[in-house]
């Protein structure tokens, strides 16, 4: 029997999805989630969502169209007047509902909205873990685990056969040989695994703002990896001339003021990949985020380390171009040049600034790979 509250609670629930998708686009474009994050949880701001209310009328004022009054006069206290002008009032304001949603339901929005296909993973899934499935029903166990409507059924059995069980007074007590418990066992599953490997420029044309364009697409790409994967690892390579492998707190504080070097950058990538992730063994996703400089003779060594070490092992390789105004832009036509627009593994997107981050999610994980 379902009660009224599960049938409310239901329904809220659906209200909030709703909310969700009609201002999802604003929440990937301006970061509303970002910071919020607690867990398996996120806290999501609502002001648009409405708690319902009684609202109670003024007696003794007469009905429509009664008493004395010229056209156009005010009928209700605060009609007509001018915004920002009037009385300071005593009642609370219009609040901001935050309600909490898990990311595997985030997720399940996002794919949604942006008709993100399911990701099928490469190769064979030959990483196992041990999964406890409940297959059966034994006389013991620990109590945790007691089977209570088993355990009700077989004392009823026994009354029954025993002739103590009274319709008019209908009481069951059970005794101990009428217990049952929820047995398990181990079952060796296979888990498909991925790392995703963010890359980015920190030399100075990168700006702040260029950063939080990154961070904010980076959540979104990590909460819908996450639904899609039982193990998923992130590793942070950041590079100007040089490059190194950072924590998530130094790739997006960082800001260096040397010229850039993207091949410093694949070369570091190569030996995390080489050392700590098998492609064998790991789906692996890359994403590179640039304002598009490059010193022009690291052109051709960057495109031969890609094409011919990096992107063979990659699921997907992703370049993230952000506009910026002290970038050149020019690597990414460098890469449209060598790949073309249509390439299996490499996924090119332009982000002129926040509001093109929706579009450029939906081009990184619109192929399902």
């Amino acid at each position: 029997m379902v009660m009224k509250i599960d049938r409310d609670s239901s329904r809220f629930k659906e209200i909030v999805r709703g909310k969700i998708r009609e201002n999802l686009r604003k929440y990937v474009t301006h970061g509303e989630m970002i910071g919020r994050k607690g867990g398996d949880l996120v806290s999501i701001p609502l002001p648009q969502l409405d708690v319902p209310h009684f609202r109670y009328g003024q007696n003794g004022r007469g009905g429509v169209g009664q008493g004395e009054g010229e056209a156009g006069q005010p009928i209700a206290p605060g009609e007509g007047e001018q915004d920002g002008q009037g009385q300071a009032g005593s009642e609370a304001g219009q609040h901001v509902l935050e309600v909490d949603i898990s990311l595997e339901e985030l997720a399940a929005i996002l794919g949604d909205e942006l008709k993100l296909p399911k990701i099928e993973p490469k190769g064979k899934a030959n990483i196992t873990q041990d999964k406890v499935r409940y297959t059966s029903v034994k006389r013991v166990g620990p109590e945790s685990l007691r089977h209570f409507r088993r355990t009700y059924v077989q004392a009823l059995r026994r009354q029954i056969s025993e002739g103590t069980y009274r319709p008019i007074e209908p009481k069951v007590v059970p005794y101990k040989d009428d217990r049952r418990y929820r047995s398990w066992e181990s079952v060796p599953e296979p888990v498909a695994n991925a790392v995703i490997l963010y890359v980015m420029d920190v030399s100075g044309s990168m700006t702040d703002e260029q950063k939080e364009i990154v961070r904010t697409e980076a959540f979104w790409i990590d909460t819908w990896l996450r639904s899609q994967y039982d193990g998923l690892e992130r590793r942070y390579i950041i590079h100007d001339a040089a490059a190194k492998e950072v924590d998530e707190h130094t790739f997006y504080h960082t800001r260096e003021s040397g010229g850039t070097r993207i091949s410093s950058a694949y070369k570091v990538l190569q030996e995390v990949l080489k050392n700590k992730f098998d492609p064998a063994e790991w789906n692996i996703y890359c994403f590179q985020f640039s304002d598009g400089d490059n010193w022009g003779e690291d052109n051709r060594s960057a495109l031969t380390m890609l094409r011919e070490q990096i992107m063979p092992q990659c699921n997907l390789f992703c370049y993230g171009q952000v506009r910026s105004p002290y970038g050149s832009g020019e690597y990414l036509r460098v890469l449209e040049e060598a790949f073309g627009h249509d390439h299996d593994t490499l996924v090119l997107s332009e982000i002129e600034n926040k509001d093109g981050i929706y579009e450029s999610i939906k081009t990184f994980l619109g192929k399902g790979k």
